[in-house]
């Protein structure tokens, strides 16, 4: 319970100081983490959690289901948003590259990790979270053709990930058995993803339908639909688990089915269910920095800094102006796409996933790389956030014209 009370009270703190921090950068989950890393280090720490429990996997489940289900129903102008072109050629083109340059990176710099123990790595270090730099894609001094599709592709990119990391995890740890059967790991993975993609058609549907219906009739209220919008989710990640699939890719397809319904609900319908996925990411930020504590025990390898920093850099960049050539976009605008991709909650989730599955050494290498791939993304995209909204105001601004100075009376 104390856990409790000092995360309230750390959350409460923050929304007091709000606008000023936000000056230097200093978001809920920067504030989340570093109290996180203070209040767990040490041999005696004040808090300590287990994280390597079942309780904790279908917790961090459970957020990353809600997380997915928000980020699939709150894109405006249909599933690929209003700017159609760039965020197909992100998605479609952009976001295979990545894998493949992450996993490529990994073999050059990990010689000695097996290929499907590289390809998880891969999965848990490219999925995009906006939260740590959430003010980018509010900064109107950023044209809004660009914060709408780094929102679009942050909101679809986990999901799309997701199935993916489902497969090669399960591979993984197959890997590691005495007499691995890659096929029956294949198989397994494959009807999960069967499964989850079933019971989120069926739920995102028939809540679609229903919530539609009963609004139109007048048989309900924006209060009571506020909480049935929070129910969607949560039944399809605990129904395709149930049945053998995977929560979160269900919770995932059941927002992409829900969404079109919550433009014919009230405004507030998903307010909610924001909120409730805010609070349990930024405790999930707090818990992440025990990760950070145990990763840092031991200290990094040269080779584990290096691909954290290729892997935020040039491993997203290079095929996102791959894919964007012919857009008609300028060099900067290519560059800001690019660059502006940080990671979080969908990195540490699998990560902790990843790790729970694991053994030991795989585990600890996994994390490692996890925690300084995020730490350097929050430092790096973070810290540039505000820069890069300067450049783009100074760049909007008219210049004077040529002509008589003007006449001060």
């Amino acid at each position: 319970m104390l856990a409790v009370t000092v995360i309230a009270g750390i959350l409460f703190v923050w929304s007091l100081l709000a606008h000023r921090l936000s000056r230097w950068s200093v978001t809920a989950p920067i504030a989340m983490m570093g109290a996180g890393i203070a209040l767990t280090a040490g041999s005696h720490p004040p808090l300590h959690f287990e994280l390597e429990t079942a309780v904790f996997e279908h917790a961090v489940e459970v957020v990353l289901a809600l997380l997915l289900f928000v980020d699939a129903i709150e894109v405006p102008g249909g599933i690929l948003g209003r700017e159609k072109g760039p965020v197909l050629r992100l998605l479609a083109g952009g976001l295979p590259l990545t894998l493949c340059a992450a996993f490529l990176t990994g073999f050059l710099v990990f010689p000695d990790q097996s290929g499907w123990l590289l390809a998880v790595l891969a999965t848990v270090v490219v999925p995009l979270d906006l939260a740590p730099t959430a003010a980018v894609v509010r900064d109107r001094r950023i044209p809004a053709r660009l914060r709408e599709t780094l929102n679009v592709e942050g909101g679809l990119n986990d999901g799309i990930v997701s199935p993916v990391f489902l497969l090669c995890i399960a591979v993984a740890v197959e890997s590691h058995g005495a007499y691995a059967d890659y096929g029956e790991a294949l198989l397994e993975a494959v009807e999960a993803a069967g499964w989850a993609l079933a019971t989120g058609l069926a739920i995102g549907w028939a809540a679609g339908w229903l919530m539609r219906r009963s609004w139109s009739r007048g048989w309900t209220e924006s209060s009571a639909m506020r909480l049935g919008v929070l129910a969607v989710p949560v039944a399809a990640y605990t129904f395709s688990s149930a049945v053998g699939g995977n929560g979160f890719v269900a919770s995932f397809v059941a927002g992409v089915i829900f969404g079109p319904s919550v433009r014919r609900l009230p405004e507030t319908a998903v307010e909610l269910t924001d909120d409730v996925v805010i609070l349990l990411s930024l405790a999930l930020w707090f818990l992440f920095g025990q990760i950070v504590n145990d990763a840092f025990r031991e200290g990094f390898r040269a080779s584990m800094i290096l691909y954290a920093l290729l892997a935020v850099t040039l491993i997203r960049m290079l095929p996102v102006l791959i894919v964007l050539t012919g857009t008609g976009m300028t060099p900067a605008d290519k560059l800001f796409l690019g660059w502006m991709g940080p990671r979080g909650v969908t990195s540490i989730v699998f990560g902790s996933l990843a790790v729970i599955e694991l053994p030991d050494a795989s585990a600890d290498f996994i994390a490692r790389v996890m925690v300084m791939t995020v730490m350097l993304s929050i430092v790096l995209h973070g810290l540039s956030a505000e820069p890069i909204a300067c450049l783009y105001a100074r760049r909007a601004t008219p210049r004077p014209t040529g002509g008589p100075p003007a006449t001060v009376e």
